[in-house]
């Protein structure tokens, strides 16, 4: 087996381990989970994620991702917690610790203190006869049948649970909450995630100094509005009402007819009932998602009375970091 084969096998056989301990932890789901995420719903303040090492590594992603999703909960070191940071914890608080040996010493060192505050302490570790064990109020299970690593000295498969761990209590915590995407939205204003979720039509539509004309307006007068609209289109009304769009694309062919005459109305060589949207609340998101369905660059946005309120172009959202959320 040469190089390539190798490193690729071990690639395979790390995932491999990893998918079997998950499955495996999967089947140890029970009750005490149900308790550990009952102590979480019912707390007044913070869950507080701590853990050394991996672990705490860990334990910081699971606190991010909690507090994300609607549990409010940061990390503490256990060192810093030694020198003052211990400070943090509430009274309405609890504490969610993680060792998968349950004999961390600087862990075990705050347990006592942990104790005192009488908190709910919930515990991640693979030794229920441990001196973790011995202070928690709940136990979860993060023990692994072997690690990924060859040697079974770096942890890979305990901390890879110990993580999907975390991402279930969140997400069992996300339903009991009944936690939805303008909630989510709400704690993600910012990123692609956010502005998917959360930026509205009316945030990035455009709805000044549009490129409107009337139906009989003649053609050549429609071009120098579209040019000077720099959108690569122009609105056509009737009645005040959007009734066409004349792209260049419209224009091009227009150009190709026999009876092609810059005198004519403009309507004659527009498009007739574009589509179009029609509320500025709408998420930009869906816009998008509809002008990609229906492959045009620039949608225009109308009231029920078909006025034109504004127009939102392709580019516009695309520069907003917009996307549909389509895999």
């Amino acid at each position: 087996m040469n190089h390539a084969d190798t490193t690729i096998q071990a690639a395979i056989d790390t995932l491999k381990i990893e998918a079997r301990t998950l499955e495996q932890a999967a089947k140890r789901i029970d009750g005490r989970f149900v308790q550990a995420v009952k102590i979480i719903l019912g707390l007044k303040g913070k869950l507080i994620v701590t853990g050394i090492g991996k672990s705490g590594l860990v334990g910081a992603k699971i606190a991010a991702t909690l507090a994300s999703t609607g549990t409010p909960s940061f990390f503490l070191h256990p060192s810093e917690a030694l020198h003052g940071d211990l400070g943090m914890i509430g009274s309405e608080d609890g504490v969610l610790a993680i060792s998968y040996s349950g004999e961390s010493e600087e862990l075990s060192n705050i347990l006592p203190h942990i104790r005192r505050f009488e908190v709910p302490l919930l515990a991640m570790t693979a030794d229920f006869g441990s001196t973790l064990a011995s202070y928690a109020d709940v136990l979860l299970d993060i023990s692994v049948e072997r690690e990924a690593c060859p040697l079974g000295a770096a942890p890979t498969s305990s901390t890879t649970l110990t993580m999907a761990l975390g991402d279930a209590l969140a997400v069992a915590l996300m339903k009991r909450r009944d936690f939805k995407e303008e909630d989510f939205a709400s704690f993600h204003p910012g990123g692609s995630l956010g502005r998917r979720l959360y930026l509205k039509l009316a945030e990035i539509a455009r709805t000044e100094r549009l490129p409107i004309v009337n139906a009989q307006t003649p053609l050549k007068e429609a071009i120098v509005v579209m040019s000077e609209g720099k959108l690569g289109n122009v609105l056509v009304t009737e009645e005040g009402r959007l009734a066409a769009i004349m792209s260049d694309g419209d224009l091009r062919r227009a150009l190709m007819k026999t009876d092609f005459d810059m005198e004519r109305p403009v309507i004659d060589y527009a498009t007739r009932n574009p589509r179009s949207l029609n509320d500025l609340e709408m998420l930009a998101s869906n816009a998008l998602a509809q002008m990609e369905e229906a492959k045009i660059q620039l949608m225009p946005i109308v009231n029920e009375a078909g006025e034109i309120l504004g127009v939102v172009h392709l580019h516009d959202l695309v520069s907003a970091g917009i996307k549909t959320g389509k895999k």
